[in-house]
């Protein structure tokens, strides 16, 4: 039998209830539902519960399924209503910016990083499971597809991150094609006004440069010995640091080191503290996971996740994360003691 012949007998066996066949397509797809969810909803814990709904849905719908698109094309309608029902449920705006000149980067607050690790494909994934899994996630991206209403951040994320064409995309929002193409020039519209004024290309970002791996060398040196004057040497003029869900935001290299002082001054409860930095990657861009041991204390507790934005060799961005997320990025909540001698 062909693959193509495989395929097709593995598709009839799952529309026919055979659930061994049918775990071994969602096995295929999860990955790039999972992140397609993701795209949608910008929440990580939200893109793991609603990738399940979907497959619970398309299980107790699968007789449905005529053949006349992709399995694939069929689980991507799914998640794609199963997203916009959530939302319509628990519709959520960004919190307003505080100053006019700010309005552009209204905080999503319930913004979450995703891992790296997940973006990964597995050996015999299908070519175009794989091409999406390279496909752009940067926080800044993704915090600005927030800013668009459900349905128009459905028909951007169909067309231009997934290519899909018009007809297609019409088809999987139960839209005519004249809608679909109003949408999406609305959509792109508002997303450029939400976008970092520097980035016009968000083609999947390259491997790490040496430069890029030194600088967050030096981030980390300066985090472990809390020093916000070694932190603010690697930090672009503008560089913002934002806290969802938290609506903090420092903006500029000033605003930074002072936060950073405070934080680690002799007013804060760290102060004293001895920390450990973890390198990881979240949304492909580099990532450090913070633990911290506080005076008196035996272990270093996982404290913070900072995920970095670098563009000619300076950080640009700092978001920071809460720590309940690490397990995502197979990260302990608690270190090992270091090795003596």
């Amino acid at each position: 039998m062909s693959v193509v012949e495989i395929e097709a007998a593995r598709v009839a066996a799952a529309v026919a209830g055979d659930e061994g066949a049918f775990g071994e397509l969602v096995e295929r797809h999860r990955r790039e539902v999972r992140v397609h969810c993701y795209r949608m909803l910008g929440s990580f814990e939200e893109s793991e519960d609603l990738a399940q709904e979907t497959f619970l849905r398309a299980w107790r719908a699968r007789e449905t399924f005529q053949g006349r698109s992709t399995f694939r094309a069929w689980l991507y309608r799914i998640a794609t209503n199963a997203c916009l029902d959530f939302l319509e449920r628990q519709p959520r705006r960004p919190l307003p910016a505080e100053t006019v000149a700010d309005a552009a980067q209204d905080e999503v607050h319930w913004l979450q990083p995703y891992p790296d690790r997940l973006l990964e494909p597995d050996a015999g994934t299908e070519p175009d499971a794989a091409a999406v899994s390279r496909e752009t996630i940067e926080l800044a991206f993704l915090t600005a597809l927030q800013h668009l209403p459900p349905r128009q951040r459905a028909v951007l994320i169909l067309r231009d991150v997934l290519g899909w064409p018009a007809r297609e995309t019409a088809d999987q929002l139960g839209a005519s094609v004249d809608s679909v193409k109003s949408a999406l020039k609305r959509a792109r519209s508002t997303l450029r006004a939400h976008l970092p004024e520097r980035r016009v290309d968000w083609a999947p970002p390259a491997a790490p440069t040496s430069g890029e791996r030194e600088l967050l060398r030096r981030f980390m040196a300066a985090h472990d010995k809390a020093d916000p004057a070694a932190l603010a040497e690697l930090l672009s003029e503008d560089v913002r640091m934002t806290m969802p869900p938290l609506p903090h935001r420092f903006t500029g290299r000033a605003a930074v080191e002072a936060f950073a002082a405070h934080a680690f001054g002799p007013a804060s409860p760290l102060h004293g503290a001895r920390w450990r930095s973890v390198p990881t990657r979240a949304n492909r861009q580099p990532a450090v996971a913070g633990y911290v041991r506080l005076p008196g204390g035996a272990e270093y507790r996982a404290q913070v996740l900072n995920v970095l934005s670098i563009e000619a060799g300076l950080i640009t961005g700092i978001t920071v994360f809460e720590p309940r997320l690490l397990a995502a990025f197979d990260l302990p909540p608690v270190l090992p003691p270091p090795p003596s001698g």
